[in-house]
């Protein structure tokens, strides 16, 4: 056998080990993928529906979804997804943003913590302000939306004092607070709308009833006492302070620490009512008629 020969069968017989091994994969391997697939498709078809159809489907769920979201919605507090902690310190600002100069809130960061089902994140607040902010503050946590909760209270008064000027009576507080959230979406609405959290105005329990610090006469107003009544006319009544600084004033005018409440011109008097750090005195003044006499 020539050399031609043998290589030609030697080539014919190489091709037809990959023909078989070709065929053997396709038969055995692929042909087993390709079954599998046959299978999928023919049950992907069968589960397969009409455009029409799943549009009708899709607005179904949609006014379910919507008729959820109103439910929650109306409800007085929602528990939000994933909540950030520095959402509290956003809402804090809002809150504080219209109080006075005076007031000072101060928000610290605790951990977070899980309740059964939910989540929270605690905070400790501390700081001061007039007796309605600080109500205001506690007010809007315990009515946010949101659900948060004030777990603990500590409350004191404080009296601020600068030369010269009124003493200032304030609260200052220790407050904690937590905000819970959950790992799903299924406590909120997917449009967050915000309670009202404007409180009512309500007496400052913490302000003094007696006091012993008098404010200043800054106005430079009349001080009734060591006044004398001069003369009664019918625009008012003439004054005079213990200086001998003259005043006209009339029934309601303001005077230090008080008020003109009556002129009586009959028994020839006035009357005040003057309020000496919560003790409420009423004062008199008599016009002396043995120098009208006299001259």
């Amino acid at each position: 056998m020539n050399k031609k020969l043998r290589s030609t069968l030697v080539l014919l017989a190489l091709l037809l080990i990959i023909l078989i091994a070709g065929g053997s994969y396709l038969f055995f391997v692929q042909g087993k993928e390709l079954d599998k697939n046959r299978d999928k498709l023919k049950e992907l078809q069968a589960k397969a529906l009409d455009p029409q159809e799943l549009l009708a489907q899709y607005e179904d769920l949609l006014v379910k979804s919507n008729r959820l979201d109103s439910i929650l919605a109306n409800r007085e507090f929602n528990i939000p997804q994933n909540l950030s902690s520095i959402k509290f310190y956003n809402f804090v600002n809002n809150i504080t943003n219209g109080f006075s100069d005076k007031a000072q809130v101060n928000i610290e960061y605790l951990e977070q913590k899980q309740e059964k089902e939910f989540f929270y994140h605690d905070y400790k607040l501390s700081g001061f302000g007039y007796f309605n902010e600080v109500y205001n503050l506690i007010y809007a946590i315990e009515h946010s939306k949101e659900l948060k909760k004030v777990t603990n209270i500590n409350l004191g008064n404080l009296v601020q004092t600068k030369e010269g000027e009124n003493p200032v009576y304030l609260v200052n507080f220790n407050i904690n607070a937590r905000t819970y959230f959950s790992s799903d979406n299924r406590f909120a609405p997917a449009t967050f709308v915000e309670n009202n959290l404007g409180s009512p105005t309500l007496y400052d329990a913490f302000y003094p009833l007696i006091r012993n610090e008098i404010p200043p006469n800054i106005d430079e107003l009349l001080d009734v006492q060591g006044a004398t009544l001069l003369a009664l006319i019918p625009e008012g009544a003439f004054i005079a302070d213990s200086k001998g600084n003259t005043y006209l004033i009339w029934e309601g005018e303001q005077v230090y620490l008080g008020y003109l409440t009556k002129i009586d011109y009959q028994n020839s008097r006035v009357s005040f009512i003057l309020n000496k750090g919560g003790i409420i005195e009423k004062v008199d003044l008599q016009l002396d008629r043995t120098d009208l006499l006299k001259k």
